[in-house]
């Protein structure tokens, strides 16, 4: 039998050496490779040596640059669109806003059988011109899928050719077996992050720009810091938000009690290092961070935006209001105040709620039920 021909379409290369949280690796391992034979295409970007690859049949980098990629595209829009013409795909997964807006244009003409658009976050159709567009280009070709409920509910609330029978969510989950294989023990992590192997120990993963929240974490822990001396912060990641945030640091007199770790390599191996997971975000589609978090044996503390509030409570953290210092306070207040082991427990209760709702089997099974049925029924329309 022939296999189908399927082209995932991202973005930018950005393939992992560990695939446990790297969603679009999950979907290449979601289709079985006697019935499916899988492209991996990047509009940006390429491995450099000893860089990982796609587990794809083939990967393909079009390297495009950032201005090509701008305004109208028609270069980019005339490669993508000869290319996909010579190859026959049967299905296109596009990932985020771009490459879904490059193939809704392009499908007029190329008729792939099934696309499917996959939707990261909230914003993506607020201007009235992508509204329209999308509007008028979403046919039966096209099945839409949201990395949370709350996601696949903003889409159908922009009314704009996403339907009910059309847009799907799909929750956003990891590879714990894989995750939890990855982790270092406790004492080793604090030793290579050069942390106080006694301190009851908060930690928050995320790029350090604006909306991630930190400064709000940074003024929260400085109301407890004389109460609980014992206590400390450390935040891993990068960003352009890492000398305001050093000086807001020295302001709060938090110097040796906050800690910005910079960006670290495989960050996933690290979280067994702290006490508290931290996500103080002001706006996501589905923190996969708060996952990791999770897949550490660790209690939650996170935003209650509309993304996350199901998962927090699912696991039974504590959900505060996007950059309210006081709550966020009282909720660093209630977890420092328990003892170990109660912390401990809050941590397993967390672990258990991620077994059990963000397990990357069910993932990978959505997926593929996703696209065997909707190829069926493209068939069916076209035999």
């Amino acid at each position: 039998m022939k296999r189908s021909k399927v082209l995932q379409l991202q973005p930018d290369y950005n393939v992992k050496s560990h695939d446990f949280a790297d969603l679009a690796e999950q979907i290449v391992r979601a289709l079985p490779r006697e019935h499916y034979e899988i492209t991996a295409a990047f509009l940006r970007g390429r491995p450099g040596p000893g860089e990982p690859v796609s587990k794809a049949d083939h990967s393909v980098y079009f390297e495009f640059s950032d201005k090509s990629l701008k305004g109208m595209r028609l270069r980019a829009m005339w490669a993508l669109y000869k290319f996909c013409r010579k190859e026959q795909f049967d299905v296109v997964i596009c990932n985020r806003f771009k490459p879904v807006n490059m193939m809704l244009q392009l499908n007029r003409w190329l008729k792939i059988p099934l696309c499917v658009g996959i939707s990261h976050g909230f914003g993506e159709y607020d201007r009235f011109y992508r509204r329209s567009q999308a509007k008028r280009l979403i046919d039966k070709h096209w099945r839409f899928v949201g990395v949370s409920p709350a996601v696949k509910q903003y889409l159908l609330d922009c009314q704009c050719g996403f339907t009910v029978a059309n847009t799907y969510a799909i929750t956003n989950a990891i590879d714990i077996e894989q995750a939890e294989a990855l982790q270092l023990p406790r004492q080793q992590a604090r030793e290579k992050l050069g942390l106080d192997q006694d301190a009851r120990m908060i930690g928050a993963l995320g790029r350090l720009v604006p909306i991630k929240g930190h400064r709000f974490l940074l003024q929260a822990f400085a109301a407890l810091k004389d109460k609980y001396p014992n206590a400390q912060l450390a935040i891993i990641g990068a960003g352009r938000e890492e000398s305001r945030l050093r000086e807001q640091i020295g302001q709060l007199g938090l110097d040796g009690r906050a800690h910005l770790l910079g960006f670290q390599e495989n960050a996933l191996q690290y979280v067994r290092a702290f006490d508290i997971w931290t996500m103080p975000s002001l706006a996501e589609g589905l923190g996969l961070a708060l996952l990791e978090g999770m897949s550490g044996h660790l209690p939650v503390i996170a935003s209650n935006v509309p993304a996350m509030l199901p998962l927090i409570e699912g696991a039974g953290g504590l959900a505060v209001k996007p950059s309210d210092v006081a709550t966020l306070t009282a909720a660093l207040d209630e977890y420092l105040a328990l003892s170990d082991d109660a912390l401990r427990a809050k941590g397993e209760q967390a672990f258990r709620y991620l077994q059990q709702n963000h397990d990357i089997e069910v993932f990978r099974q959505e997926y593929l039920d996703l696209i065997d049925s909707g190829l069926r029924q493209a068939r069916k329309e076209h035999p």
